[in-house]
């Protein structure tokens, strides 16, 4: 498979600082999450496409490694990369400083494909995922 990649940017709003004025260690799941999405709409298989087709895809494991802090109104770029599709979505993020791409953050995501009325996990990508996928390998 080709790398299939994408690239989102961030703003560190003050709301997500801490009592040390950094950015608290949990609002980083909401920046892979925002990447996340932004990969998503990029392979062309958002969660509104896994909804249509009565699946979804919810994180079973999140790793991150805290490299240096984020500070108030720092500009981020979040580095996205699918690294597995089946049997689970595995995405690898950087987070860097955009203006001195200085790594701040690695993490990784772990997602099950589960049905979304039995909640059941299914252990094959949907088949227009796996097709989108293949058209950006090629």
């Amino acid at each position: 498979m080709k790398k299939i990649t994408s690239t989102s940017e961030i703003t560190v709003e003050f709301y997500d600082l801490d009592p040390m004025n950094v950015v608290w260690h949990g609002n980083y799941v909401k920046y892979l999450e925002k990447a996340r999405c932004d990969l998503l709409e990029k392979i062309g298989y958002t969660y509104d496409d896994m909804r249509a087709e009565n699946v979804m895809y919810p994180v079973a494991t999140v790793e991150l490694k805290f490299v240096k802090s984020a500070f108030f109104k720092q500009n981020l770029t979040v580095e996205t990369e699918l690294d597995e599709y089946q049997p689970a979505m595995v995405i690898k993020y950087r987070i860097l400083d955009a203006e001195t791409k200085e790594l701040l953050c690695k993490a990784k995501t772990m997602q099950i494909c589960v049905n979304l009325q039995t909640r059941e996990s299914i252990y094959n990508a949907p088949e227009n995922f796996v097709k989108k996928i293949e058209e950006l390998s090629r």
